[in-house]
C-alpha cells in the first residue's frame, strides 16, 4: 500500500475521486464552496448556480460520497462545506482555485456573494425564492 493509499477510504480512492471531479455542476459547486467563507446551504447554492434544487442535491450526493463535501445541520438548515480533512482535497484545492476560473464560476461566486449578504450573521434566512432581486452592488 503506498503513503497515499493509506489516506484513502474506498469511496476516496483516485478513480472515483477524478469521476466524481468530471462534471461540470460538481465543479461549480467546488468552485462555490473553495470560495465561500463559510459553510452553504442548498437554497444558496440553488440562487448562485441558477439550477433546480434536485439537480444540486443529487450533485452534492456525489461529492459527498467521495468525501469532498461535508454537511452539518442547524436546525432546519443544512449547510454544506469541504471536508478540510480530506487528504486528496488539501493538495488539489490550491490547483482547483486556479482551474476554476472564468465563466461560469466568477458568475456563480458573484451571485453567491450577494446571496450570503443577505444572511443574518452566519445563518441563511432567506430559503428558497423564485425570482430573488438582489442588486448587483449589494453589500458583502
Amino acid at each position: 500500500m503506498t503513503r497515499a493509499e493509506a489516506h484513502y477510504s474506498t469511496a476516496e480512492l483516485p478513480t472515483e475521486l477524478f469521476k466524481a471531479l468530471g462534471d461540470l455542476t460538481r465543479l461549480r459547486i467546488l468552485s462555490l464552496l473553495l470560495h465561500a467563507p463559510m459553510r452553504v446551504c442548498v437554497c444558496e447554492m440553488v440562487h448562485a448556480l441558477q439550477l433546480p434544487q434536485y439537480q444540486i442535491s443529487r450533485q452534492l450526493a456525489v461529492l459527498k460520497r467521495v468525501k469532498l463535501v461535508d454537511a452539518e445541520k442547524s436546525g432546519t438548515w443544512v449547510y454544506h462545506g469541504l471536508d478540510a480533512e480530506h487528504y486528496a482535497l488539501n493538495r488539489l484545492a490550491p490547483a482547483l482555485r486556479e482551474l476554476l476560473q472564468g465563466e461560469p464560476f466568477d458568475r456563480d461566486r458573484a451571485r453567491l456573494d450577494r446571496r450570503l449578504s443577505m444572511r443574518d450573521g452566519d445563518r441563511c434566512v432567506v430559503g428558497f425564492v423564485d425570482n430573488i432581486s438582489i442588486p448587483e452592488n449589494a453589500q458583502q
